[in-house]
């Protein structure tokens, strides 16, 4: 360990978006000291992403609204794979972690009296997102970030965690290198919380930046634990289509909160025939119904019409869209039409959505108070991630917690808008809290053994042994194309098992990729190593959709179109078994009886 840059601290937390700042500031404030791990610069977390708001049961703007409803939305949106105990503590716990980041400093949009505002969101009963403009990500990292300086929590910024280290069962800390120098740095600690996000760079199409290459969902199963609901990735439905330098970039769910309106090529509004049947009676069913609905919320008054198709859950709006473009109905560049001129005001639109007005001006050259924007289906978010105890955040190994995104179990097959928001503070919250408690009930530090350390060093340092390999970013490229088009919106069996095999040969290849240069800040040595993740994680999902044959949220068969009884008891577990990755079956655990009466009303 003396060739390394060594630092020991009772918490590490890797990853420092919203999930990893608030982790780091609970597991300060219980006295762990506690390290915060970022691949990025701190500020440039993919929380800032995420524009529309934060989901909690406030009650500021329904008074009918409260955490029984919001959970129950939370699992029919999750079509009941949730794991209840999980969705049952985000519901309630909610408004506090909201209530909270006001009291940090988080400036949130007002009602009239001076309450925080919360607007519509799909799959949403009642408008319950607090938000800042289209810009609520950006100021609940700004309020984390200050609160977790002020409180003197150690960042190390631009530094890439490889490896979870372990002394026997439990976690002994983690390796990593600094990603300007190259120099590779060990991080010795009694916990470490996974706060890394997503895997969209397995994909052609995505909202997700560069830093979500599945390196916490690898890293978790490289170290033994369990993964939970791998098969369910969320494709938004909305992401800019033209021009090609800005494909998948997100537009906010937002739009459609505001009154927007989805139309094929024809400026049909084809959401009326895509409801299905568990949300009939929830969505209105003529356009004279919507529009009213539309009208009361401009107006600030409670609708007395059910809720525009539009806002619907994002599975079932993205696969709508998907179809239209199939059937010759999409718009020019493949896409359909997204309208808020014709909903909205100039001026409304201006201060409702400042950063979509501003997107397309300077990245379409489209005035979206004038005219529609052009949107389709993008990879935006992972439903699956390390299986965790719902109440602590470990998962099954000692020692190892996760939260957010790279955390599984919350969202079952589909994740509500704006939930991930409030997930990621009420779970980063306990995450970090339990963490510390971990790690100061833990007498001592584990042993991080010379050997697993050289032997990560080993495999990092291997793309430059490379005389003849590949270049990294064609493998990569070709991965991306790969899920897109064989493990994308709709699967089939076929598809999934010609992907096993372009996975095992991609894999191969990525094996022997070569990078120039030297050490220090080098990009293609930086995605080199970052293939072994994204390869190993797409056959993890690959596999679970596979095992899986029936249509569920963020998974549809074309060959199992519809959702089946049986499977709706069960999750996948993929687990990593020698160098095999597993899938096997686990019973849902029972929701308490009443939890289950909130769904017999």
């Amino acid at each position: 360990m003396g060739k390394y840059q060594t630092f020991q601290y009772d918490v590490v937390v890797v990853g420092a978006g919203g999930a990893g700042l608030r982790a780091a500031i609970e597991a300060s404030a219980q006295g762990a000291k506690t390290a915060l791990v970022c691949k990025s610069l701190l500020g440039k977390a993919h929380t800032v992403m995420a524009e529309g708001g934060v989901a909690a049961a406030l009650s500021n703007v329904d008074s009918r609204d409260d955490w029984k409803v919001h959970f129950r939305d939370t699992m029919k949106g999750g079509k009941f794979l949730n794991q209840w105990r999980m969705a049952q503590i985000h519901a309630q716990e909610a408004p506090s972690r909201v209530r909270e980041l006001e009291e940090w400093g988080a400036v949130f949009d007002r009602t009239k009296d001076g309450r925080i505002l919360q607007r519509n969101f799909g799959g949403h009963t009642y408008p319950r997102l607090a938000h800042v403009g289209d810009r609520t990500g950006l100021e609940i990292i700004r309020t984390l970030q200050d609160k977790g300086v002020h409180q003197g929590i150690d960042v190390h910024m631009e530094c890439t965690i490889r490896k979870i280290l372990k002394d026997g069962d439990r976690v002994a800390g983690c390796f990593g290198y600094q990603r300007e120098s190259g120099r590779f740095v060990v991080f010795q600690s009694k916990a470490v919380v996974l706060a890394t996000g997503g895997i969209g760079r397995c994909w052609e199409i995505t909202s997700n930046s560069w830093e979500y290459t599945a390196d916490g969902h690898a890293m978790a199963m490289w170290a033994g634990a369990d993964l939970i609901d791998m098969e369910f990735i969320q494709f938004h439905p909305t992401g800019m289509v033209w021009p090609p330098s800005v494909k998948g970039t997100l537009i906010t769910e937002g739009v459609r909160g505001e009154g927007g309106v989805l139309l094929n090529k024809d400026r049909k509004r084809f959401m009326f025939d895509n409801v299905p049947e568990m949300f009939r009676g929830e969505f209105a069913e003529t356009e004279e119904e919507a529009n009213r609905w539309v009208a009361a919320v401009v107006a600030n008054k409670l609708p007395d019409a059910r809720r525009p198709p539009e806002l619907l859950t994002r599975d079932v709006v993205a696969r709508a869209i998907r179809r239209e473009v199939r059937e010759g109905r999409g718009s020019p560049h493949g896409g359909v039409f997204l309208d808020i001129a014709s909903r909205r005001s100039p001026s409304e639109i201006k201060k409702k959505l400042p950063s979509m007005y501003h997107q397309f001006k300077e990245l379409a050259d489209v005035d979206i108070t004038k005219d529609p924007m052009e949107v389709g289906p993008t990879c935006h978010y992972m439903m699956g991630g390390v299986r965790v105890n719902p109440e602590t955040q470990e998962s099954t190994v000692p020692g190892l917690f996760a939260a957010g995104e790279v955390g599984g179990g919350m969202h079952g097959s589909n994740r509500l808008g704006g939930n991930s928001l409030s997930d990621l503070l009420v779970f980063g919250k306990r995450a970090g809290e339990f963490a510390a408690k971990c790690a100061l009930q833990t007498s001592s530090f584990g042993s991080c053994d010379d050997d697993q350390i050289e032997v990560a060093a080993r495999e990092c340092l291997e793309p430059f042994d490379e005389s003849h390999g590949e270049n990294p970013y064609a493998v990569h490229e070709q991965l991306r194309t790969l899920m897109q088009h064989y493990v994308g919106i709709v699967r089939s069996q076929d598809d999934l098992k010609h992907a096993l095999v372009e996975i095992e040969q991609l894999r191969q290849r990525a094996a022997k990729v070569k990078v120039g240069g030297n050490i220090q800040f080098n990009p293609g040595w930086h995605l080199a190593m970052d293939l072994s993740n994204m390869l190993d994680i797409s056959e993890a999902v690959t596999k679970a959709a596979l095992e899986r044959t029936e249509s569920r949220g963020g998974h549809t068969r074309e060959d199992f179109p519809d959702s089946e009884s049986e499977w709706g008891k069960m999750n996948l577990i993929v687990r990593q078994e020698g160098r095999d990755i597993n899938v096997s079956r686990r019973p849902l655990e029972p929701m308490p009886a009443e939890l289950q009466q909130l769904f017999n009303k």
